[in-house]
């Protein structure tokens, strides 16, 4: 694989932390350089390192894990949009932290933007690959394409305030539609 397709399949794989950045953006009221730093950094800790497990465990985990990982990421988008529709719902009710870039939030939207990665990498292995310089790129890649989503989602979110966490929740749970649609289509 050379150093084109190599970015190519990163962009592509950081379409998902893009979207979900901008809908973490718009719900957050406002995020600043730390916050959107943290979220890019982990969306692309976790996109880079996906690939690195997934070559790793080989012909051993995938088979137990691809039957329903589409599932378990549309699982947990949704579990983080409905806690931003009801936030974004009843301004009373603070269901989502003030701060969307840390804690429960964060780590289930890493893993969720994430799992498609861990195929990616158990592909590169049955080719026979190496995984480091990939792994960096699609990473580093992320962590760029999380940044810029998360900073215009902010931007949004203060324009146009609370109504944007129910547009961010909703998005959400369009990607993870799309997630199980397109793998069943195949």
């Amino acid at each position: 694989m050379g150093p084109l397709e190599i970015m190519f399949l990163a962009l592509a794989l950081s379409m998902d932390s893009f979207s979900v950045a901008l809908s973490v953006g718009c719900a957050g009221q406002g995020i600043g350089k730390r916050e959107a730093f943290r979220l890019a950094f982990y969306f692309g800790l976790f996109q880079g390192g996906m690939p690195i497990l997934g070559w790793l465990a080989g012909t051993l985990i995938e088979p137990i894990i691809a039957p329903y990982d589409h599932w378990i990421a549309f699982s947990l988008l949704l579990f983080v949009a409905v806690r931003m529709i009801r936030s974004g719902v009843n301004p009373t009710e603070d269901v989502l932290q003030n701060d969307p870039t840390r804690g429960l939030s964060l780590m289930l939207l890493s893993i969720a933007t994430s799992i498609d990665a861990l195929s990616v990498g158990f592909g590169l292995s049955m080719l026979g690959m190496k995984i480091w310089t990939p792994s960096i790129v699609i990473g580093l890649i992320t962590m760029l394409v999380s940044a810029i989503g998360v900073t215009t989602g902010s931007r949004l979110g203060l324009k146009f305030g609370k109504r944007m966490q129910i547009v961010g929740g909703v998005v959400l749970i369009m990607i993870g539609i799309r997630i199980v649609v397109s793998h069943m289509i195949g």
